[in-house]
């Protein structure tokens, strides 16, 4: 398993302990120092079923100060991942990867349940 996250963030670190808690390895990437590429993001995307609203930070500085929740609306799918490539800190965390299953944000009951 490949876990990107900020250090730095409250979530990522309940989400982490989790991990550590139930024993499971994993890889640990930095979204910061290491930011994902578009073709990374895409995939992940396609491979998540979520909607690609589900991958901005919708909580994070960058996406109030370039007022996203307004311009995303009218952005094409690759204006919206080209974006999240250019800024990590754009990008809603952590992302667990598990093989063929893409983990966006950390809800408990979704990492009991798919883990």
């Amino acid at each position: 398993m490949v876990f990107i996250c900020y250090p730095r963030c409250g979530t990522c670190q309940k989400a982490r302990a989790w991990l550590d808690g139930h024993g499971l390895a994993y890889d640990c990437r930095d979204i910061k120092e290491n930011n994902p590429t578009y073709e990374e993001l895409k995939g992940w995307y396609e491979a998540s079923g979520l909607p690609l609203k589900r991958f901005f930070n919708t909580s994070g500085l960058q996406y109030k100060s370039l007022r996203l929740k307004d311009r995303l609306p009218g952005m094409s799918e690759e204006e919206q991942l080209a974006l999240l490539a250019s800024d990590g800190m754009l990008v809603k965390r952590p992302i667990l990867l598990t093989g063929d299953r893409v983990l966006v944000g950390f809800k408990e009951a979704e990492y009991e349940t798919l883990l």
